[in-house]
């Protein structure tokens, strides 16, 4: 019997992209898996958090490594869980100060290394769309599809802060715009797989898309690119 050749796509942007929303309904339209990368991370970082370590304290990252253990699992409605060390922590894992510690520990080369066999390893067994920064460039280079989706700083900064206000978190939009631009300049500057899109990806500027018209695009682009 012929292997099956699963369908990657790469959607990879910057913070407050709307990658995540887009992603997972791409993902519940098409029948694929949606792995959001960026929750990944943020379990690393959390559990360096609980560690009581710095954020940039590289050495006492490197030596936590060992002793972590990163699980995703998948519920009914297929959305995404992230387990850290067996406990559901993937609404702890969403707050500015775990978007922080994401951004801060995915500089290390070592831990974007630990991270990458279990990202690659669910595009060999599963259709997927895989949102984060460094897809289309690192992680699955050979995927079928690339896109990078953006928007301005300060619409992104915008949607960020609904999100938070609509989830009951006290915080202002000019603090999450501080967050926005920290993270744009960490992500884009960092010598391990810096944020830029692949040579080959198309970009897609979102800032004048409703969430439905962003979701369109994006399954336009998937299927442009599927029938080449």
């Amino acid at each position: 019997m012929e292997k099956k050749e699963f369908v990657a796509v790469a959607l990879d942007g910057p913070s407050g992209a709307g990658k995540s929303t887009v992603a997972r309904a791409v993902a519940k339209e098409r029948g694929y898996v949606y792995v959001d990368t960026g929750a990944i991370y943020r379990t690393l970082g959390l559990a360096v958090q609980r560690a009581g370590l710095a954020s940039k304290d590289s050495a006492g990252i490197l030596s936590l490594l060992p002793e972590i253990r990163i699980d995703i699992a998948y519920g009914a409605d297929g959305v995404q869980r992230m387990l850290l060390d067996g406990e559901d922590v993937s609404d702890e894992i969403r707050t500015p100060g775990s978007a922080r510690y994401a951004s801060d520990v995915s500089t290390l080369p070592e831990v974007r290394a630990f991270l990458l066999n279990m990202q690659r390893n669910l595009a060999k067994t599963h259709d997927v769309i895989m949102d984060g920064r460094d897809i289309g460039t690192v992680v699955l280079p050979d995927a079928q599809v690339k896109i990078f989706l953006t928007a301005s700083p300060e619409e992104r900064a915008k949607r960020r802060w609904l999100e938070l206000t609509e989830r009951g978190a006290e915080t202002d939009y000019a603090q999450v715009l501080r967050d926005i631009a920290y993270r744009d300049e960490q992500d884009s500057s960092r010598t391990s797989a810096p944020l830029r899109p692949a040579e080959d990806a198309v970009i897609l500027d979102t800032g004048d898309m409703t969430f439905s018209e962003s979701v369109s695009a994006v399954c336009a682009l998937i299927d442009k690119a599927l029938s080449a």
